[in-house]
């Protein structure tokens, strides 16, 4: 017989690390916030055109040596075009970093092409739309749980996807890292991989409760998390590897999105046996919850 993997047998350690992560997550949050990037609190973008293919480490280099440390730069359509990203809405801004740029490089030519700035107005605004599409995203899956499976299912599924979220933003909050719309995209892509990887188990669980009539919820429990758990493992190390190539060869551009989605596909991996499951045993998941409601008939008693 297979070994079944004791997994609920640490859920009162695993619980005392998922609190001392959320606490240490929201206290980030509060004292330290998000550090937005120019989606979100605006800022000036400037188009250059080099006569030869530019190095992009060594355009950020120089940048920060002018003093532009806050600067995003990346390619813009062909080798020699760049966008550079970077707060402020002096209109001289542009010209000022051409300048910088050329003194730092007096072999390079290159011509400022467009200059634009980009309101705070509309930063909020994105701001806005993405907090009330990640609320719409949760609601929504939440109701799809409780008419997939059952209400039990629906609390521990939203609980784990909210520590997930949860983690990964007070981490990108302790570290400053720029929150823009690529983190915001990988905070939405970590609920639904999340949200996956949960489901998986609950369908076993599910099942399993049909198979094992004698197995007490955490036997069920151990022995479906044992029986997904190649499957589990196989997902997370396949989707870690991709995106650690995004990581180390991604550039500065997609640093947040990479580092954000992979500390989202670990606490993923982790809450979907250790908060989800969890909760079905707080809650006392039992068979009679997914046995459906005995409709009464209506009984003719007319002579």
């Amino acid at each position: 017989m297979k070994r079944t993997i004791n997994f609920m047998g640490a859920r009162n350690l695993a619980f005392g690390l998922t609190l001392v992560l959320t606490v240490l997550a929201v206290g980030s949050l509060l004292t330290k916030g998000l550090n937005f990037g120019l989606d979100f609190t605006g800022g000036t973008l400037i188009e250059l055109t080099y006569d030869k293919p530019a190095d992009l480490g060594q355009v950020r280099e120089q940048l920060v040596e002018a003093g532009y440390t806050n600067a995003v730069v990346q390619s813009f359509g062909a080798t020699t075009d760049l966008l550079i990203r970077m707060p402020g809405d002096n209109p001289d801004l542009g010209g000022n970093v051409a300048a910088a740029l050329q003194k730092a490089d007096a072999d390079a030519t290159l011509v400022v092409k467009r200059v634009e700035f980009v309101g705070p107005q509309v930063g909020e605004e994105l701001r806005d739309k993405g907090g009330l599409g990640m609320l719409l995203a949760l609601g929504g899956i939440m109701v799809y749980l409780a008419f997939r499976f059952q209400w039990k299912f629906a609390v521990g599924a939203i609980v784990s996807l909210v520590h997930d979220v949860i983690v990964a933003i007070g981490i990108i909050s302790f570290f400053q890292i720029s929150f823009d719309l690529t983190v915001l995209a990988a905070v939405l892509a970590i609920i639904g991989y999340s949200l996956n990887d949960t489901i998986v188990v609950f369908d076993r669980v599910r099942e399993n409760f049909r198979v094992l009539r004698k197995a007490t919820l955490i036997e069920n429990i151990n022995i479906s998390t044992t029986q997904t758990l190649l499957r589990t493992i196989a997902t997370s190390v396949s989707t870690l590897v991709a995106v650690a190539a995004l990581l180390v060869w991604g550039g500065d551009h997609l640093f947040g999105f990479s580092i954000t989605l992979f500390i989202g596909v670990l606490a993923g991996t982790y809450s979907s046996i250790y908060i989800a499951n969890v909760v079905l045993v707080w809650l006392a998941l039992s068979v009679d919850d997914l046995i459906p409601p005995v409709v009464a008939e209506e009984v003719d008693e007319r002579p």
